[in-house]
């Protein structure tokens, strides 16, 4: 079909009245922002009806290589988070389903901005809009909006080229074309009050923070002093952090290569190293050599605070995609057990697992319910990063404060422990057991910890990072980040010289720049 058509009889008056029905005065007040679905498992509108168009959608006539082919699929992609889907499934369905593959770095960016920037981009859609538009269009909307948002001098692209590409974007659907002239007037009209409009939305929190308002209250009350920190760090794009194999080389050697290859990069913890600028695996040196791996620096840290040692019984209970197996196989020669319930999920272990050229015993079953798969033996470490809200990797997932709801940390908390005790019984004594999360609520992390030291005689704690919150690079090596019980993480943890005070190993670069973590230590009398 092509883009544009010739109206049928009676159709021109219908759309401007439509027009003019959508396009609100500013003056009226604001109001909650569209909401979604927080969770998968529960597909139901929550704002928008549905469609009531065809299930699929008209031919698009746009050149791959357009922004406005990238506002379509990006805003299919946003629409299938809106119904529940997580993120990255909704892209690669996109990308999938037509000829999307070449477009797939642009559709991939802007989804990904719109979820940052979804709070406000819905507060301006509330406010600029009377009635609620197709979802297609008003997912459109919201990614134009997420590129107009930024600062100009940071844009991505020019504002009024994102205008006439979003109306492009919109005609070029014959279902949706009579809202090309709302789309339009909308995204004018933001631009010609942009500052005021902004300002008057983000007086309502889930406009000015981006997250809904249950997991913004979640957070002021676990962090009264860093909430605000933590919720900007979350819609930050999270940096490329690489984690090099200690059989390989170490970090310094390494980032005098890059530097040979004039790539900037810094030491980021005892193997880490953040690039300056990301780029794709395949450009990066030793990468498929298995060298280094793609590994945030806070998670890290579970490798080297599980402290095996060669010859070890080791369980990476939960353990795909296989980062932290991984890197425990490139620290000591162990017999290590990699279990994921997922049958699909645990492929990628040794899919890994094959490119650092490194081998564990992957079997697949659930942590929860050792007697099909725990052959009797004991284990000296076990790995326990259960299943958790991810609320401390929003940053490189923003999808999910979207798809959480307030009643998944209570349920997690459950699972949680249904796991603890399932796996304590399979500890050996004077064995280890590393409790980890990726989460920064309370519930999921210390909470937790207390409950299970409490709950168990024959458990001591041990010294562990306790709650890492999702930070940026440090300016000085005097900002030390401590865990709750006091502890600095600098200088602590297996890989640290023994008996060096926390002072003595401090770097200003360590783990910074990292996601938000919880770990605790516990050892079997």
């Amino acid at each position: 079909m092509p883009s544009r058509r010739t109206p049928l009889h009676g159709e021109a008056p219908f759309r401007r009245t439509l027009q003019s029905s959508f396009v609100q005065a500013k003056r009226l007040p604001p109001t909650d922002p569209i909401q979604m679905n927080d969770k998968p498992s529960r597909r139901h509108a929550a704002a928008h009806q549905p469609s009531r168009g065809p299930s699929r959608m008209s031919a698009l006539h746009l050149a791959p290589d357009s922004l406005a082919f990238a506002l379509d699929g990006a805003a299919q992609a946003v629409g299938a988070v809106r119904a529940g889907s997580a993120l990255p499934a909704a892209i690669q369905t996109v990308v999938a389903s037509g000829k999307h593959a070449s477009a797939r770095g642009a559709i991939q960016d802007i989804a990904y901005r719109a979820m940052r920037r979804l709070g406000i981009a819905d507060a301006l859609l509330h406010k600029l809009v009377r009635k609620v538009p197709p979802p297609h269009v008003a997912n459109v909307l919201a990614c134009a909006f997420a590129l107009l948002t930024d600062d100009e001098a940071h844009a991505a692209y020019a504002p009024f080229t994102v205008v006439d590409q979003a109306v492009n974007a919109i005609a070029a659907r014959r279902e949706f074309a009579f809202a090309k002239g709302l789309v339009n007037a909308v995204l004018r009209n933001f631009l010609r009050e942009r500052d005021a409009l902004i300002a008057e939305a983000a007086t309502s929190p889930v406009a000015r923070w981006n997250y809904p308002q249950w997991w913004i209250d979640a957070v002021q009350r676990a962090q009264p002093q860093a909430w605000e920190r933590i919720l900007e760090a979350g819609n930050a794009q999270g940096p490329l952090t690489l984690r090099v194999n200690a059989r390989h080389t170490n970090v310094a050697a390494y980032v005098d290569r890059l530097k040979a290859e004039h790539i900037e990069a810094d030491a980021a913890g005892l193997h880490a190293v953040r690039l300056r600028t990301p780029m794709p695996v395949d450009r990066i040196p030793g990468f498929a050599e298995g060298e280094v791996s793609v590994q945030d620096a806070g998670a890290q840290l579970a490798a080297q605070w599980l402290g095996a040692r060669d010859g070890m019984r080791v369980l990476d209970a939960c353990a795909a995609p296989g980062g932290k197996t991984g890197h425990i196989l490139e620290l000591a020669d162990v017999h290590l057990v990699a279990l994921e319930s997922d049958a699909d999920r645990a492929g990628r272990i040794g899919q890994n697992l094959e490119r650092l050229k490194l081998a564990a015993d992957v079997r697949v079953g659930d942590a929860g319910d050792p007697s099909p798969w725990f052959d009797g033996a004991p284990f000296d470490r076990i790995l326990a990063d259960v299943p958790c809200s991810a609320s401390g990797i929003v940053r490189r997932h923003p999808d999910i404060r979207w798809l959480r709801r307030p009643s998944d940390i209570a349920a997690l908390v459950v699972e949680q422990r249904r796991i603890l005790e399932a796996l304590w019984p399979l500890v050996a004594k004077g064995g280890e057991l590393l409790y980890v999360t990726c989460s920064i609520f309370p519930e999921e992390g210390e909470e937790q910890a207390r409950w299970f030291g409490a709950a168990h005689e024959d458990a001591v704690r041990l010294d562990a990072p306790g709650q890492l919150l999702p930070t940026a690079p440090r300016a000085s090596a005097s900002a030390v980040q401590e865990s709750p019980d006091g502890t600095n993480i600098e200088g602590h943890g297996p890989d640290s010289a023994e008996g060096a005070s926390p002072a003595s190993n401090r770097n200003a670069d360590y783990i910074a720049d990292h996601d938000g973590f919880f770990y605790a230590r516990f050892q079997k009398r």
